[in-house]
Order: C-alpha cells, then sequence, then structure tokens
C-alpha cells in the first residue's frame, strides 16, 4: 500500500511563532483574517485593546457565503472580546471561538481540512 500525505484544497498556516505566522510558506507580521474560502487580507488591528466591534463585522464581507464559525487568536494569551465587539456574528448565528493565536492556528487548519467554512481572525500583536 502507498501512503500520500494529505493535501488540503485550502490554504493552510504552515508555521507559527510569536509576532509571526506562515500561510502556505509567506510569512506574515502583521494581524490578518484567513478565510477557508481562499482570502487573505491583513486585519487592520495591531493591539488587543483597540479591538472594534467593526473589526468583527468586517470578517463577515469575506465571502458570499457567511461562515459557520470564526476562530478568534487573540494573541500570546487567551483574552475574551467583550460581548458587544462580537455581537454582529452572534445576532447572525455564526460561532465564535477565542484562544491564543498559537491555538487558534492549530484549529483554523483542522477545521478547514474537514471542509468547514471558517474564518481565522489572527490578532499578532508587535
Amino acid at each position: 500500500m502507498k501512503l500520500h500525505a494529505d493535501k488540503p484544497d485550502v490554504q493552510t498556516i504552515t508555521a507559527y511563532g510569536e509576532g509571526w505566522v506562515a500561510v502556505d510558506n509567506q510569512r506574515h507580521q502583521i494581524s490578518l483574517v484567513l478565510s477557508s474560502g481562499g482570502r487573505l487580507v491583513p486585519w487592520e488591528c495591531s493591539r488587543f485593546d483597540e479591538l472594534t466591534a467593526d473589526h468583527f463585522e468586517s470578517l463577515l464581507a469575506l465571502s458570499a457565503e457567511p461562515p459557520e464559525l470564526v476562530v478568534f487568536g487573540s494573541g500570546t494569551r487567551l483574552r475574551f472580546p467583550r460581548p458587544a465587539l462580537v455581537k454582529s456574528l452572534i445576532e447572525r448565528r455564526i460561532g465564535i471561538e477565542t484562544m491564543d493565536t498559537a491555538a487558534a492556528c492549530r484549529t483554523y487548519n483542522i477545521l478547514a481540512g474537514e471542509g468547514r467554512r471558517v474564518v481565522a481572525a489572527l490578532l499578532l500583536e508587535v
């Protein structure tokens, strides 16, 4: 029997470290949003304290179909956004999971590899 490594059809996070994330081996050092639908865009926020409801609202415009789940990477440590910031997601019945950015990278890869409609919003603080 010949075995082949799985190669997902979606962009994946191939590496990460403090202050950076590599998507398909391309290194990024700014906060970003990655969609299993194929979009990769900068996320205009560099600090957790600067997050606004508009940051989370912008996640809905990434594709024609809304995501099932948003995985929010809050930086090097786990910090939860205030409920008012994620209200637009909750009202549309879109799940949001908060974890540190390293865990969010791993979780995104698993969910996207399963074919789920997922968005990773990764905060990379400098």
